[in-house]
């Protein structure tokens, strides 16, 4: 697997401090524009930003004489040359270091959750949107097969949600500025409530929390107060992936500040729910993309030298309950590929030494 540059593995970590320092300063878009205008000979600042239909909307600022009106106003022109910037960085780490850009739909459904709050109201990015992301974090180019996607999954956990305190604006309003198209879409219990939203072509977006309570559950949405009007399904395993986090950057335009599942679970994870997989239709695409993906990291994970990382995570699993371990043996036994199966024994053989587990342990 052919490592990313050192140099660009650097101006990863620059351009996500950048935007993550810009993401604080959300008042006024960098895509916005301050106008100086003088009413009866007096001067006053407002903020024009384009709709995306070839107008603008404009809000008033305060009089120009203000000197912290004005202060904000030098701010934002280097805020706005600074995102020039990050653009260029995001064009040289997909076109030259090797990086994942996002398509353009996923990449603005995510701008726009994120630009609404998401991930600070501590929501994960998951699935293979999640999964582009780990050529920045492991230093190491995908191959392009493995990435292909048509959703957006976001994951939050539901005592979370509950306790933040706050909410998102309404999800149907976020993802209706990026499409107008886009529906809640009836949830398949019959309920009222939408976990999952859908455009006129398609393309959806949905979501997930822990399961709470037995598989009874599964088919129920449960109300996530801080999700901004949107349900989630009950998934199994869920707890698993999205325990310790880490932040990472999408690179969309200037780069998006995301959170995103480790990817020693997202690996271990991905085993396991392909077997819950069925095997017909476009269950069978994605299980075959689950463990694709997961022989991906099995190697990404080994040859950056985080084979500890996966086997605590794998171990973590296996100690879980029998049904995790029935889950892992058929990933391995019946459902990787001969040269999966030698990278996922290469890399915990490494990570059972690394860590003190005996090769027979689990």
């Amino acid at each position: 697997m052919k490592k990313i540059d050192l140099v660009y593995q650097t101006m990863l970590a620059e351009l996500g401090q950048r935007s993550m320092d810009a993401a604080w300063t959300g008042d006024f878009p960098a895509e916005g524009r301050f106008q100086r205008v003088v009413v009866k000979d007096k001067a006053y600042w407002y903020f024009d930003i384009p709709d995306g239909s070839g107008g603008k909307s404009r809000r008033y600022v305060g009089p120009a004489e203000d000197l912290e009106i004005t202060q904000r106003v030098e701010t934002h022109k280097r805020q706005k040359d600074d995102l020039l910037a990050r653009r260029r960085m995001v064009s040289s780490l997909t076109r030259e270091g090797g990086m994942i850009a996002p398509d353009s739909m996923s990449g603005a459904i995510v701008e726009a959750l994120a630009s609404g709050g998401l991930f600070s109201l501590r929501g994960v990015l998951i699935g293979t949107v999640a999964f582009q992301t780990y050529a920045g974090l492991l230093g190491v180019r995908l191959p392009a097969a493995a990435i292909l996607t048509g959703d957006v999954d976001i994951a939050q956990d539901y005592a979370i949600s509950r306790e933040v305190e706050d909410t998102l604006p309404p999800i149907v309003d976020l993802l209706q500025e990026v499409d107008p198209s886009f529906r809640p879409v009836p949830h398949r219990s019959g309920s009222v409530a939408s976990s999952a939203f859908q455009s006129a072509t398609g393309y959806r977006v949905e979501f997930l929390t822990l399961n709470r309570g037995s598989d009874d559950y599964i088919d129920q949405p449960a109300t996530m107060p801080a999700l901004g009007g949107a349900s989630a399904d009950p998934l199994r395993f869920l707890d698993f992936l999205i325990r310790d986090p880490m932040r990472t950057i999408l690179l969309h335009k200037s780069g998006v500040p995301v959170t995103v599942p480790d990817p020693a679970r997202y690996a271990v994870h991905k085993m396991i729910v392909a077997t819950r997989r069925r095997t017909t239709g476009l269950s069978a695409i994605k299980r075959d993309k689950d463990i694709r993906q997961a022989e991906i990291l099995f190697e990404a994970l080994y040859e950056t030298r985080r084979s500890s990382d996966f086997a605590i995570a794998f171990d973590e699993a296996w100690q879980r309950d029998p049904a995790w371990q029935e889950a892992l043996q058929k990933a391995e036994s019946s459902m990787l590929s001969m040269e999966g199966q030698e990278a996922l024994g290469r890399i915990r053989k490494q990570g059972n030494k690394e860590i003190g587990i005996s090769d027979g342990s689990n």
